[in-house]
C-alpha cells in the first residue's frame, strides 16, 4: 500500500486518533486537504473590539493507512474590522475573552463536524481556559457531545502550553481520559520543547509543520529529529500542515497522524 492519502483503501479498519479503539471506515472519499465545511462567528471583546472567529473542519490521516480518520476543527482569529490580520488580536484577549471564544467553538465545532457515535473530531481550546477549570470544561464538552450523538472527542489545547507548569499540565489531563474524552497537547515545532514532554506522558501532541523547513533533505533531517523526540514522549502524534509527499516519511519517523497541507499550485 502506498502512502498517498489520495490512494486511501475505503474498506479498511482504522483507529481512533485519541484511544486507539476501532472505528467503521470513512466511506467517503475526498481530497487529503479539502476542508469538510466552514463556519464563523463574531463577538465583542471585554475591551470593546469585534472580532471574528472562522472554524473549518479539516480530515486528519492515518498516516499507516492513507486513510482519514478524523476531522479537526482549524480556527483562526481576526480583527473584526475588514481586512484585518489573523492572530494579531490574541495579544488583546482577556481570560474571559478566551473562555467566551472556546465555549463558541465548542458549541459551533460540534456542530460543524457531526459527529456520528462512531466517528472522533478534534475541537481546539486555549490553556488559558483549560487550566483553570479543565474538570469543568471536560463535563461540558460531554454534555454537549451526548446532545449531537456523541462521538470521540479530543480536545486540542492550545497556547503556550510549553511554558506551563508540568504539574498544572498533569492534574489537568485526566479530566479528558475517560467517557469517549481525550487531550492533545499542541506543542511549539521545538525539539525542546517535545523532550519536556516525555515527563507528562500525554496521550497525543500535535505540532504544526507549517513554520518547519521539510521540504530539502537536509531540513528534513531536523524535522525527523523532532518528529522522533515527540513520538518518544507519546503513543500518537499528529502533524499539522504536513506536505503530502513527506506523508511516508513522516511516518517512518514515528508521526501517527497528519492533517496535510493545501499543495495546489499559485496562479500569478
Amino acid at each position: 500500500m502506498t502512502n498517498s492519502p489520495e490512494s486511501a483503501g475505503a474498506a479498511a479498519m482504522v483507529l481512533d486518533i485519541g484511544t486507539g479503539r476501532p472505528l467503521p471506515p470513512i466511506t467517503e472519499r475526498r481530497s487529503y486537504a479539502e476542508p469538510f465545511g466552514r463556519t464563523s462567528f463574531t463577538m465583542v471583546t471585554r475591551a470593546g473590539r469585534e472580532m471574528a472567529v472562522s472554524l473549518s473542519a479539516q480530515p486528519v490521516f492515518d498516516l499507516a493507512r492513507s486513510t482519514a480518520v478524523a476531522r479537526r476543527i482549524r480556527r483562526s482569529l481576526r480583527n473584526g474590522v475588514a481586512g484585518g490580520a489573523p492572530g494579531l488580536i490574541r495579544h488583546a484577549l482577556e481570560a474571559a475573552d478566551f473562555k467566551r471564544i472556546d465555549l463558541q467553538t465548542l458549541k459551533s465545532g460540534l456542530e460543524l463536524l457531526r459527529l456520528a457515535p462512531n466517528e472522533s473530531g478534534v475541537i481546539p481550546a486555549f490553556w488559558r481556559t483549560v487550566a483553570p477549570s479543565a474538570g469543568h470544561f471536560a463535563l461540558l464538552c460531554q454534555d454537549l457531545r451526548g446532545q449531537t450523538e456523541g462521538g470521540a472527542l479530543l480536545v486540542e489545547v492550545v497556547g503556550n502550553v510549553d511554558h506551563a507548569p508540568e504539574e498544572a499540565l498533569q492534574a489537568a489531563m485526566p479530566s479528558f481520559e475517560s467517557g469517549g474524552l481525550g487531550m492533545m497537547l499542541h506543542i511549539a515545532p521545538d525539539l525542546g520543547a517535545a523532550r519536556r514532554m516525555a515527563q507528562l506522558r500525554p496521550q497525543c501532541l500535535a505540532i504544526d509543520f507549517a513554520g518547519v523547513e521539510h521540504e530539502t533533505a537536509r531540513g528534513w533531517q531536523s524535522a525527523a529529529q523532532l518528529i522522533g523526540a515527540a513520538r518518544l514522549a507519546c503513543p500518537q502524534v499528529l502533524l499539522l500542515n504536513l506536505r503530502p509527499d513527506r506523508g511516508l516519511a513522516a511516518e517512518t519517523a514515528g508521526a501517527t497522524h497528519a492533517v496535510f497541507a493545501d499543495m495546489q499550485a499559485v496562479t500569478v
